[in-house]
């Protein structure tokens, strides 16, 4: 396996959830981490993916700003409802506050730009969860 790329064997069943309101990052997102072997479902908005039906193994990757629910709440109405993926949320200059309520739900900061192999190796990270043992 080059360094860098995803193992197959082991992504089988795991899925990135994205959830970006602009059309051009969301699609951008989704072709990139094709390209780097993720299986990729895409959204809108948060009640978007609030009505779906989501896998029992992935990582969601969440805009913070978007209309309706922002990342964050998105991030707690998925917890309320029992589902317990990691997450990454991305944006772009998070305030303090932004910063300080991530850090308390346990999810991890990428900000835009994202350059290089950051967010792929974020999830990488975040799916080790299932691939380890």
């Amino acid at each position: 396996m080059r360094a860098g790329k995803f193992n197959h064997a082991l992504g089988r069943g795991l899925v990135v959830i994205i959830v970006d309101d602009d059309p051009a990052v969301r699609a951008s997102l989704k072709f990139a981490l094709e390209i780097e072997g993720f299986t990729v479902h895409a959204y809108a908005t948060g009640d978007d993916l609030l009505q779906s039906e989501l896998p029992a193994h992935g990582c969601l990757v969440l805009d913070y700003k978007m209309p309706g629910l922002n990342g964050l709440q998105l991030l707690d109405r998925l917890r309320a409802k029992g589902h317990d993926l990691p997450a990454i949320l991305i944006t772009s200059n998070p305030s303090a506050a932004t910063r300080d309520r991530a850090a308390r739900t346990g999810i991890s900061i990428i900000e835009k730009p994202l350059l290089g192999n950051t967010l792929s190796d974020a999830i990488r990270e975040a799916l080790q969860v299932y691939t380890s043992h």
